[in-house]
């Protein structure tokens, strides 16, 4: 019993770098939209700003990848079980969630042109993402694209990935700039990992070297993300061609790195980050209403008149009141904002999955597939 215990423990600490980890993502994410728009509102920067400029090369990156690590295990599926939990479950909370965002910025959306431009506008959201939903949309699209591409030979796939991340891809279509730039980091998730576990065990291993690696990284990636390159269309030197492809992989193994050393040190920060991670879609999703009236809050009374307090109010706002929020609503018919409604699960498929755990990385499920 003990051993079996023990192993458990072993395998639950394997896989809690991972809610680490979308912990750290999920607040850099909104740490981001939160500083500039603070930032913009009140016409200067704080001290987060260059905080949000040092995580830009590897911030969307790490997401991806971190979401890309699990699709493996769904590929083999049927395309109906495959579409309950790869396309049905992300369509669902970006349409639900395009409704209730257009519908608050009804105003701005429809303009002079009434319900018909509102109209207008949810169509054209069914083909090019809205706002900051884009990321759930290009999940399901992702995992359609890796799904019918699965017999390629995986270097090519990746190889090709990173030619669409290299090339400068312009085009009208921001669904098609935002998947050239992104796909190479979630099918680099799916293709590399068990390479990605074990370095994360082997960080573990070698605490020492993984921190001085750590330092190290940390200064290379300062120098790319402030230093200009001089070249138009690229401010710095972390958005070159090819500099920027390594600088998304390098910044995201360092937050694998870590995710992996605060899972295993344990403590209220690590145990706050887990929160914000199991729970990454709830925050990703209703983030923008609590940012956007504590923003306007400030703005107009004047309370906070540092940039940097300020956008570190806003954003610590934006956090806790989705988490708040659905504590409060969990069990009750509004349980449905942040969980996909058994009748919206195809018929044979396991119904009732929370979307809390399952929609971006789905971390929980892994460790109970992992255990057997």
């Amino acid at each position: 019993m003990g051993g079996r215990a023990r192993t458990q423990a072993e395998e639950e600490l394997r896989y809690a770098w991972v809610d680490v980890a979308k912990g750290i993502c999920i607040l850099l994410v909104v740490m981001m939209h939160s500083t500039l728009g603070t930032g913009e509102a009140m016409g200067g920067e704080g001290f987060l700003h260059p905080v949000v400029a040092f995580a830009k090369p590897f911030r969307i990156p790490d997401f991806f990848l971190l979401s890309g690590l699990f699709v493996g295990r769904v590929l083999d599926r049927d395309w109906r079980r495959f579409a309950d939990r790869r396309i049905i479950h992300f369509a669902y909370f970006y349409l639900l969630w395009l409704l209730l965002q257009s519908a608050v910025k009804y105003e701005t959306v429809a303009g002079d042109g009434g319900i018909p431009a509102f109209l207008s506008h949810l169509a054209l959201a069914l083909v090019e993402p809205y706002s900051t939903l884009w990321f759930i949309y290009l999940l399901a699209v992702f995992s359609i694209v890796t799904k019918l591409l699965r017999p390629l030979p995986g270097p090519a796939l990746l190889g090709t990935a990173a030619l669409l991340q290299i090339m400068p891809v312009q085009t009208s279509s921001f669904l098609v700039e935002e998947f050239c730039a992104r796909y190479v980091y979630f099918v680099g998730g799916y293709l590399l990992a068990d390479q990605i576990f074990a370095f994360s065990d082997a960080v573990r291993r070698y605490r020492r070297l993984a921190l001085a690696s750590l330092g190290a990284w940390a200064l290379a990636e300062g120098w790319l993300a402030f230093t200009p390159s001089g070249i138009p269309d690229h401010p710095t030197l972390a958005s070159l061609p090819g500099v920027g492809l390594a600088a998304g992989f390098a910044g995201a193994l360092a937050i694998v790195a870590l995710a992996s050393l605060l899972a295993e040190a344990g403590g209220v920060v690590t145990g706050a980050l887990r929160t914000c991670g199991k729970r990454s879609i709830v925050i990703y999703l209703a983030f923008f209403l609590p940012m956007a009236a504590c923003r306007s809050l400030i703005v107009k009374t004047g309370v906070v008149e540092d940039v940097g307090l300020a956008s570190l109010a806003v954003m610590s706002v934006a956090v806790v009141l989705p988490l708040l929020f659905e504590r409060l609503i969990r069990g009750t018919w509004l349980d449905f904002l942040f969980r996909r409604p058994r009748v919206l699960h195809l018929a044979g498929t396991r119904g009732g999955e929370a979307a809390l755990t399952t929609p971006l990385t789905g971390s929980r499920v892994i460790e109970r597939q992992a255990r057997g």
